[in-house]
Parts: C-alpha cells; sequence; structure tokens
C-alpha cells in the first residue's frame, strides 16, 4: 500500500489523539509513505504550538521534533514545482480548499496517477477528504469518521 499523510494525519504519529493508533498502523503496513514538501513546516508548527500553548514540556517537544525529523527523512516527498502547479489549478477549480489542502490533494493526485496501485490519502479534513475521494483516493478514517475528529 502506498499511504498519502496529509499533515492532520502525520501530525498523529506524534501525539495521542483519536485515531493516533490507526494511523500508526497505516505507516507499519505501508510499503511507501508520501507527503509533500509543505507537511514540514505544518507539523513543525502544530508541534511548537503544542508547547507554546503549555500542551507540551520542552524536554519533550525536542523528543518529538527528534522523532519527527527522523521519520521526514523516511517520506517520499512531492515538491511544489510548476509541474505540481498544473494539478493545483485542476484542484481549486473544482473544490473549495486552502492552500495548503489544495498542496495535498495535488500531491496525492499525481501520486495516485504514477502508483495507481492501492492508494490511500489519509486526513482529518472533511472537505479535503472529499475532495480526496471525488478524484479517486480511497481516503482514511471513512469520511464519516473523520468529520468527527475534525
Amino acid at each position: 500500500m502506498i499511504l498519502y499523510l496529509e499533515t492532520s494525519a502525520l501530525v498523529k504519529l506524534y501525539f495521542q489523539e483519536p485515531f493516533s493508533n490507526e494511523v500508526l498502523s497505516k505507516w507499519r503496513s505501508a510499503e511507501h509513505i508520501v507527503t509533500s514538501s509543505v507537511a514540514y513546516a505544518e507539523t513543525s508548527a502544530a508541534i511548537y504550538r503544542k508547547n507554546r500553548e503549555g500542551n507540551l514540556e520542552y524536554s519533550l517537544m525536542r523528543e518529538v521534533v527528534k522523532s519527527f525529523h527522523h521519520d521526514w527523512s523516511s517520506l517520499i516527498r512531492v515538491e511544489v514545482t510548476d509541474e505540481l502547479n498544473a494539478y493545483i489549478n485542476r484542484a481549486v477549480e473544482r473544490y473549495p480548499l486552502r492552500g495548503f489542502d489544495l498542496v495535498h490533494l495535488a500531491s496525492a493526485m499525481v501520486i495516485r496517477e504514477r502508483l495507481p496501485q492501492d492508494f490511500v490519502f489519509a486526513c482529518f479534513d472533511e472537505r479535503l477528504a472529499r475532495a480526496a475521494r471525488s478524484e479517486g483516493c480511497e481516503t482514511f478514517p471513512p469520511l464519516e469518521e473523520a468529520a468527527r475528529d475534525d
């Protein structure tokens, strides 16, 4: 299986949240794990935000950052390029998504098109999951469950 992790799914690997165990299970069973290069900034921001808000002690935050950096090196990353912009242009005309959500959707569209076998798009944003489903992606979790966690 090729697992695409949008940032809302990637963050669940580092914090105990609803569906964290399921995302970890998907991670362990995936042959390839893909994300967009923008997930680096988004995930880093989420980790540091939890620290600033007092939900994560500094020493634990450093361990989470270290773990994230280690995992990041193992991910296949889709870079934002002019080629990806063509997919973004197609997606922006069809779906009312925020900027980075469009980047994630377009990145998944590219990977799914090039490697169509057993592809799963993991995210916890209902609007983005619906757009991915409309583009032919299998989504995780099922849309009804993702909406409850949104």
